[in-house]
């Protein structure tokens, strides 16, 4: 009998994914573990195995359909001595409503890429119904990334990042020559490419009356008051490029948008002296060479918030309509900066673990998460969040509160300012940092008792070694 392939959940908290792309064709014959397709979440591009044999019968999805919920069918595989069904009539079959996942359903195989960047406008999405069409075959002489598929010896062997970088790019993966394992096209053959062809190729300039768009506004505002408060015209002639939205850069405007107009925002800034953590870093730097483990201030500053909400437990709260959870360990979601937009990995028990871990597994966080390998639990859940814009020269800033977390702290640039020590002025290292509060779950007093407790302790960051 025919088994259902369906939407697999790839984190607890999705309900919806992008087919970016199908990796089989009807009449391929597929086995447990060969990778059937290319999910897009919100957060990263991700490749889906099957877990049964049989052969590919139907694709009830075309490639680049969004939207889909978690338990849809997408396709189907006959058994044994089943007629599979043309990719045309397979793609014409109704898609069945959203139900729960069962034997048939597709796993997750792996984070391959990172959540891929825009890509340039494209023509409408093709429905469920239309016809779906397989990846045009290269030439085998070319003896460029292909791979070894039974029944199509051509396909392109690329990452599902290439494939978007690519596509974006305008750049044909054919005429590319991959560098990965087995001459896959990876991330840095289409940047390469991308930027040798970048200097010979005039930027096309769209122009538009200002008229056109005006039945686009209207949908969005019918669509929601988020969609509505993003609507635009842009201005009548002037040179602009139509960018089709990743899934990653819609949820962080959703996200944000809904956090500033649901969650009562307040703030707080001090001005921290950073020099008694600076001279501490640097000791401890020393100390940590020989396992080659180097201290950043924003280790320290993770440290720091962790102690200040375990000093501070009123603090370290979520708001729940009718409900406070108070939360006895901080895990603290750092602000990651990816292509794309930005990703919160989280640092579990940031209070109770010494600075070389936090440091440790903060460097194997970050770098992970700019090639898009987090899994679903290292960057969900946290109990507070952290975002550091020093490095860029930013003295001070408001951060937006990540849902549902209570407070988000923002840190600035320490730099050398007037600064009265000891009943005298001097001129030392002063850093800004301001916390977001949400006024539902955090008063004023306490979220100033936080603020008191975080300066505390990198003013005096013995406190954190204790």
């Amino acid at each position: 009998m025919p088994i259902d392939i369906t939407m697999p959940a790839l984190s607890p908290t999705m309900e919806t994914g992008t087919l970016a792309k199908w990796l089989v064709k009807v009449g391929d014959a597929v086995k447990s573990g060969d990778i059937l397709c290319e999910i897009e979440t919100d957060k990263a591009t991700m490749e889906v195995e099957s877990i049964d044999e049989g052969t590919v019968a139907e694709l009830l999805v075309a490639d680049g359909t969004e939207d889909i919920k978690v338990g849809a069918v997408i396709a189907r595989l006959s058994g044994e001595g089943e007629a599979a069904v043309s990719a045309t009539a397979g793609a014409s079959a109704p898609l069945p409503p959203a139900g729960g996942v069962g034997g048939g359903v597709a796993t997750a195989a792996s984070l391959v890429s990172e959540p891929p960047p825009p890509a340039a406008a494209a023509a409408p999405t093709p429905p469920a119904a239309s016809s779906v069409d397989t990846p045009p075959p290269t030439s085998p002489a070319s003896g460029r990334g292909e791979t070894g598929t039974e029944g199509d010896a051509t396909r392109i062997n690329a990452s599902p990042l290439a494939r978007r970088l690519a596509a974006a790019a305008n750049l044909d993966l054919a005429t590319l020559v991959g560098s990965g394992p087995h001459g896959r096209i990876v991330k840095a053959d289409v940047d390469a490419a991308a930027a040798a062809t970048s200097a010979h190729q005039p930027v096309a300039a769209v122009t538009h009356t200002g008229s056109a768009p005006v039945a686009g506004v209207v949908a969005q505002a019918a669509a929601g008051p988020v969609a509505a408060m993003s609507a635009s015209v842009p201005p009548a002639g002037v040179p602009m490029a139509a960018v089709k939205l990743s899934n990653m850069r819609r949820t962080i405007a959703r996200r944000l948008a809904e956090s500033k107009a649901t969650v009562p925002h307040f703030y707080l800034t001090v001005d921290i002296r950073l020099d008694a953590l600076l001279k501490l870093r640097g000791e401890l730097n020393k100390s940590l060479e020989a396992i080659g483990i180097r201290l950043s201030v924003n280790d320290l500053l993770i440290k720091a918030l962790g102690g200040a909400l375990i000093r501070v437990p009123e603090a370290n709260v979520q708001f729940a309509g009718d409900t406070l959870y108070k939360f006895s360990r901080v895990d603290v979601s750092v602000a990651v900066a990816i292509p794309g937009g930005l990703i919160t990995p989280v640092i579990v028990d940031a209070a109770g673990k010494r600075l070389s871990v936090i440091a440790s597994e903060m460097k194997d966080l970050a770098a992970r998460a700019k090639d898009g390998k987090l899994l679903p639990e290292e960057y969900q859940g946290g109990t507070a969040s952290i975002s550091n814009l020093g490095m860029f020269g930013i003295k001070q800033f408001d951060a937006v509160i990540n849902p549902p977390q209570g407070l988000i702290l923002a840190v600035g640039a320490g730099e050398p300012r007037p600064y009265v020590v000891d009943d005298a002025l001097a001129i030392s290292t002063i850093m800004s940092a301001t916390g977001s509060f949400d006024h539902r779950a955090i008063d004023g007093a306490v979220g100033a008792q936080f603020m008191s407790a975080f300066k505390a302790l990198v003013e005096n960051p013995l406190g954190m070694l204790a």
